[in-house]
């Protein structure tokens, strides 16, 4: 089973305060820094339209139409896309029911999905078994979900038992995190054949843990950095040293150990 996180429903007013607090065009820039978009492009097919299913403010979709892909989002969030086509008023994004979509049988040659299935506390299978209408013979999937890494294997007990004393107390379900066995199972059952399962975004546990210690970490002393004020000490040895965690933490055993995220390839059988 996988294992379930309770806090808050990811409900449409939920997620009208999530993409209500940052910029589509923040959120563009981001996304062409970050190693996913590279993972995406290289998975998707090169001619026929995608469909990114939970667009949100429809940053993908507006990067991968400037690099020459026919992209198209929908979303059941009526702000976030009002939000979206304010700052890009010609991108194609629709508001829909991820459970009906309202595209026709083998439509589209990609569905792309970031961080969507998990929020459905039935599971991913009815919004897996659109994605196989919508899709054409051969079509790919590429779909991601939270990751049931190293860490959160160590912890697992310790999480079980918080998230069901929260859930005792009335938190409601909020997600699932996944192992790779677990997300194998269900594109199985789904009709889809894996082609990659890859971690990603292994920086996310360590700015949780470097974010929730740093009260703690900043050492008394005088000036600005004694109140713990960030001290430039020379961009040049900054960005080296960022480059290299970056390389660092993209390495195969600690995308395993800290991947927050795994995206999955796959093919529609």
């Amino acid at each position: 089973m996988p294992l379930a996180y309770y806090s808050r429903a990811a409900t449409q007013e939920f997620w009208s305060e999530h993409w209500g607090s940052q910029e589509p065009e923040a959120l563009v820039g981001v996304a062409r820094r970050s190693p996913l978009t590279s993972l995406i492009e290289e998975a998707l097919p090169r001619t026929g339209r995608i469909l990114e299913a939970g667009c949100g403010l429809g940053q993908y979709v507006h990067i991968l139409r400037q690099r020459g892909h026919a992209a198209v989002g929908i979303d059941w969030g009526l702000d976030a896309l009002r939000r979206c086509r304010k700052s890009f008023p010609a991108l194609p994004v629709a508001v829909a029911d991820l459970v009906a979509l309202g595209v026709k049988d083998g439509a589209v040659a990609a569905y792309l999905s970031l961080g969507v299935v998990e929020h459905d506390p039935d599971g991913p299978d009815l919004i897996l078994r659109e994605a196989y209408r919508v899709l054409a013979p051969g079509g790919r999937l590429i779909l991601s979900v939270p990751y049931l890494n190293g860490v959160r294997r160590v912890f697992r007990p310790y999480v079980s038992w918080r998230q069901a004393r929260l859930r005792r107390e009335g938190a409601a379900f909020y997600q699932y995190v996944f192992t790779r066995r677990e997300v194998r199972a269900f594109l199985d059952a789904g009709g889809f054949r894996i082609l990659s399962l890859t971690p990603y975004d292994p920086a996310r546990l360590l700015r949780k843990a470097i974010k929730r210690s740093a009260p703690y970490l900043s050492p008394p002393g005088r000036g600005e950095e004694g109140r713990g004020v960030r001290v430039d000490r020379g961009e040049g040895d900054a960005g080296g040293l960022k480059y290299l965690a970056r390389r660092l933490l993209y390495t195969p055993p600690l995308l395993r150990l800290l991947g927050h995220m795994i995206l999955a390839v796959a093919v529609k059988r």
